[in-house]
Order: C-alpha cells, then sequence, then structure tokens
C-alpha cells in the first residue's frame, strides 16, 4: 500500500524498511476516547484560502490542508458520537487569560498587542474551536500553554478516571502538538492512533515525515475509514453485551 510518506524516503529508508518487516500494530484496546487538538481559528482561518493567501490574515495557518481535514474530522467525531466514545477538546490558552508566556515566542520577539481593530478581533478568536469540531454540551475542553495536551493541564487524570486506554488522536500540527501529545501519550503506555485524513500541517514535508516517524515509533497511523470501522463494531458489541 502506498503511504503519504512514501515519495519523502530515501533509497536507504526504503531498503532499511524492508529489511526490518513490517511493524505490528499496537491494535485498539478496550476503551477508546477522541483526542482532537488545536482545531481553532488561529490556523484555519475565516474561509478556504490558500496558505500564502491565508497567512496575510492568520500567519498561523495551515491553509487548505485544514480545510480539507475538517470533513474527516466531521465525520470520526459523528462517529465517535454515536457510539458514546468521549471527546476531549484542546485548545490554547492565551497570555490575556492566564498570564504564561507563549511557549512559541521566540527570542526578541514583540510582545505588543497590536491596534488595529480587525487585528485586534482577529487575537481574541484565534484560540476558538472551529464550528466543524466544535464540542458539544459535556464533551471536555482543556487548554494547554504547551505542545503537549499533557504538559500542565488534568488530561492525564481525566483519562484515569475514565477508564480510557485508546486515544484516537486528530488535529493539528502533525508536526507539533500532535506530535508531542502523541509522544507523551505512548510515554504514558496508552495505545495511539493516529487518523491519517484528520490531522494536519501548513508544510507537506513535514506532515508526511512526521506521520511516518510516528507510524515507525509511537503510535498506529491508519485511514479514517479503518479507525470508523473500529469505532461502528465497538459500539456494536457494546450494544450487544448491554441487551
Amino acid at each position: 500500500m502506498t503511504r503519504i510518506w512514501d515519495s519523502y524516503l530515501s533509497e536507504q529508508d526504503k531498503a532499511h524498511i524492508a529489511a526490518a518487516g513490517p511493524r505490528p500494530l499496537y491494535g485498539f484496546g478496550a476503551s477508546a476516547a477522541v483526542l482532537s487538538i488545536d482545531n481553532y481559528r488561529w490556523v484555519v482561518g475565516d474561509e478556504p484560502q490558500p496558505l500564502l493567501e491565508s497567512m496575510k490574515t492568520w500567519p498561523g495557518t495551515a491553509g487548505m490542508a485544514a480545510w480539507k481535514a475538517l470533513p474527516h474530522i466531521e465525520e470520526l467525531m459523528g462517529t465517535a458520537r454515536r457510539a458514546g466514545l468521549p471527546i476531549i477538546h484542546i485548545t490554547g490558552l492565551s497570555q490575556g487569560e492566564s498570564g504564561v508566556a507563549p511557549w512559541s515566542r521566540r527570542r526578541g520577539g514583540s510582545s505588543a498587542m497590536p491596534s488595529d481593530p480587525a487585528e485586534l478581533d482577529r487575537q481574541a478568536r484565534r484560540f476558538d474551536i472551529v464550528e466543524q469540531a466544535a464540542p458539544q454540551p459535556g464533551e471536555v475542553v482543556l487548554k494547554k500553554t504547551a505542545p503537549s495536551a499533557f504538559f500542565g493541564t488534568p488530561l492525564m487524570a481525566h483519562l484515569n478516571a475514565i477508564g480510557v486506554d485508546t486515544l484516537i488522536v486528530c488535529g493539528e500540527s502533525t508536526s507539533g502538538c500532535v506530535r508531542a501529545s502523541v509522544v507523551e501519550a505512548r510515554s504514558y503506555r496508552f495505545r495511539v492512533v493516529v487518523v491519517e485524513e484528520c490531522v494536519y500541517d501548513r508544510h507537506e514535508a513535514s506532515h508526511a515525515i512526521n506521520l511516518f516517524d510516528m507510524s515507525q515509533k509511537y503510535a498506529d497511523v491508519l485511514p479514517l475509514a479503518d479507525v470508523t470501522t473500529w469505532i461502528d463494531q465497538q459500539a456494536g458489541v457494546l450494544a450487544t453485551s448491554a441487551s
């Protein structure tokens, strides 16, 4: 099967993978939850636009990669909700709300607020979760000040409390907050499934090669169809056992 990362691998990479043989899947566990990471306005923008156009108003944009992923994220969440799987939404915690400087601020970077009203409005809305991935009543929403969804949040305590052993991950960016959260989740010995069509990044190469790296080490990178099939099957098993 051709994978999104194949064209980025060297001949040596391909030879090593062939010699090592297929990596066994971690597989799904007994109790899964969807972890939706940073599907917020800062990376999506207000309308579908190519990356270089969108970045004029939304510097953190992922461009069309975000808009292509959102219908798949909607499908994943709809399937999870019908099956009764928990969905945990992660977004950013602003400096204005927390007093904590952003992790992404670079040395010498300005912390001055813009004076343009339109830019002020975008700043105020940047961590709003977009409609296509918005939480429904009763779903958990956690805010973070670091790349990982676990760092400085009660995520681990919540997952322990509800008995989750498998995280199904969607959101952005593949090379940043998704990867950081996946690595930490695997460090805690969760089974982790990254839904290929439901994660995105502003850089195509970073997206592809980080999916490859996660698939080699930390997670199962699976197509959406495989994940929704498992969720539907799990829902059927639960319904049968409850009847």
